[in-house]
């Protein structure tokens, strides 16, 4: 695989796997913000591939599991900045359901399989509340329906 070029925006694929308020994430740690932010699983949408393939391809590759029943909740466009670098990304978000039914049962962290990132089952409402940032920028407006829905 091509190394990332930082000077064009990165496509990519994140599954937003529900169990009841949970959201299943990994944790992740900028090496200059020294507050951990969470993030949906997923990954880089390859040339040529569609974004809902990548998206099965990205947590077979992370974690080792398949997924059904994605559908699009979205598309976000997020330019932030981690570890001083600039970067933007065109996020497609799917909301999925986990093949192995065993692994709604599982409490305990367990680590990503391409980074290491530890991955666990976070409440939403720590995210609604703002007691932990929860990535991509938008994601929350995706996942909680406006007040009056």
């Amino acid at each position: 695989m091509a190394p990332e070029r930082r000077d064009r925006a990165r496509p990519i694929s994140l599954a937003v796997i529900r169990r009841g308020e949970d959201l299943l994430v990994y944790r992740g740690q900028s090496r200059v913000e020294p507050k951990p932010y969470f993030r949906p699983l997923g990954g880089g949408i390859e040339f040529g591939e569609r974004a809902e393939a990548a998206l099965h391809r990205e947590l077979m590759e992370e974690l080792g599991v398949e997924v059904t029943a994605a559908h699009l909740l979205g598309v976000l466009e997020n330019i932030f900045t981690n570890d001083g670098e600039v970067r933007h990304e065109i996020v497609f978000v799917y909301e999925a359901l986990l093949v192995d039914r065993s692994l709604y049962d599982r409490n305990e962290l367990w680590p990503s399989l391409d980074e290491g990132n530890p991955v666990s089952w976070q409440p939403s409402g720590k995210f609604v509340q703002g007691h932990a940032s929860l990535y991509p920028e938008g994601l929350l407006d995706l996942l909680v329906p406006p007040a009056g829905a």
